[in-house]
């Protein structure tokens, strides 16, 4: 059962709309994906109750999500109510309000477990036995933790050289793990094909649509932790396109319904070695084309931000018309950028992000160099997994201990050389 709030989808393509009975997962006429569409007058009788309402998880916001009720999540997890931290000395440093959305704290210690909230509550709802999901290892330890939880099979396709810790999870949370050697475009067909053929509810990013309603709720808990207002400027680390196009339909939805006046400019930030959103921004950058004219790039992906390592973005046209519309901007940093910015946050704001967790605020700097910031600016970058997820990449930029005797003359004078003590 889907909530009465829900009319129904609407392709991102060719725009057409379709009653809930008439698609699975994409749209019947192009092929294009869907996204759920909301009766926002009706939300809109909701704005007090969901302003008040204390902010625990993601459903708080259930009057936006496509559950009829609380009772209908299928896991006992908390999920969401992150906090949004603001970081005075960088802050002071650039000129800015800085603010960091620290999605680290949730359970699978990732972003994508308000995707995966939603589309296994929307699975179980659909009677679903098994679920399943392509993922370089985020996506998949969120499903499979959550599965874990609400007691539903799950199998999960990854590239055979996803980081060992995500896989280790998917393991632990006892997940059938098939390992694709390929890349995670090959782990992402090969899931479609078995899903396909077994009928599994497929998860998979960038061609299920309730995952973007998981994924919309961090613009709501943005937009409630700043007192319903919302910030100038949004970053968002982008791979296959579903994040960015979730904070995007978040903020409109709220902007429909009347529970904040103005919507922010959304920025979508890429490796250079997996930048396929960012050329194909560039590429219609003051161009007046419709959604179907925009053909999104491919690119070969080898990017260390292994989260957002994706050769074809399967929600990247989303992706790309989240910037347009938003008079957004799309920024590409090295890979040696995004290391230094894991350093950097760890250092200065005790965050501790993975690779794809950094990149937008190395996108931030990048910006902040090509003057695209106005002085004194709102922005709240996003943060969407934990460095515990991958180790060796941090290592790359830690540094070392210092190693000693046991001799406290030898450390005293380590100290003071260091002028951690006078």
């Amino acid at each position: 059962m889907i909530s009465e709030n829900v009319v129904g989808f609407k392709c991102i393509k060719c725009e057409k709309e379709w009653l809930l009975k008439q698609v699975k997962y994409q749209c019947p006429d192009c092929g294009g994906n869907v996204e759920v569409v909301y009766d926002y007058k009706k939300v809109a009788r909701y704005r007090d109750e969901i302003k008040k309402a204390p902010l625990k998880d993601i459903y708080k916001y259930i009057r936006l999500l496509p559950l009829p009720d609380i009772t209908c999540a299928c896991h006992t997890l908390p999920v969401g109510g992150t906090p949004l931290l603001k970081s005075d000395t960088l802050s002071d440093r650039y000129g800015i309000e800085l603010y960091f959305k620290d999605d680290t704290k949730n359970p699978s210690a990732s972003f994508k477990d308000r995707a995966g909230a939603i589309a296994l509550s929307v699975a179980v709802q659909f009677g679903a036995e098994v679920v399943s999901c392509a993922s370089t290892g985020n996506a998949g330890s969120s499903l499979a933790c959550l599965c874990a939880n609400s007691g539903v099979k799950s199998v999960i396709f990854v590239p055979e050289k996803a980081p060992q810790a995500k896989i280790a999870q998917l393991l632990l949370f006892g997940s059938t793990v098939i390992a694709v050697k390929g890349t995670y475009d090959d782990a992402f067909d090969l899931c479609t094909q078995i899903s396909e053929e077994l009928d599994f509810f497929n998860r998979s990013t960038g061609l299920n649509p309730w995952t973007r309603e998981g994924k919309k709720t961090v613009s709501f808990e943005i937009a409630d932790q700043m007192q319903w207002d919302v910030p100038d400027f949004v970053f968002v680390p982008v791979g296959d396109g579903n994040i960015i196009s979730g904070v995007w339909k978040g903020f409109k939805e709220l902007f429909y319904s009347g529970l904040i006046e103005r919507i922010p400019r959304i920025v979508a930030v890429q490796s250079t070695k997996s930048d396929a959103v960012f050329r194909t921004v560039k590429k219609y950058e003051g161009k007046d084309v419709t959604p179907s004219q925009i053909q999104v790039e491919k690119v070969h992906a080898t990017t260390i931000a292994d989260s957002i390592q994706v050769d074809e973005p399967r929600d990247g046209l989303a992706a790309v018309l989240s910037v347009r519309e938003s008079d957004g901007f799309a920024v590409s940093v090295s890979d040696d950028e995004i290391l230094n910015a894991i350093k950097e946050i760890s250092s200065i704001t005790g965050i501790f992000p993975e690779p794809a967790g950094a990149t937008a605020y190395a996108g931030l700097k990048k910006a902040l160099d090509e003057r695209k910031i106005p002085s004194h600016s709102t922005v709240v970058c996003l943060v969407t997994g934990s460095g515990l997820k991958d180790i060796q990449s941090a290592l790359k930029v830690s540094g070392s201990p210092i190693t000693v005797e046991k001799n406290k003359a030898e450390v005293l004078k380590i100290l003071k050389d260091l002028k951690i003590v006078r």
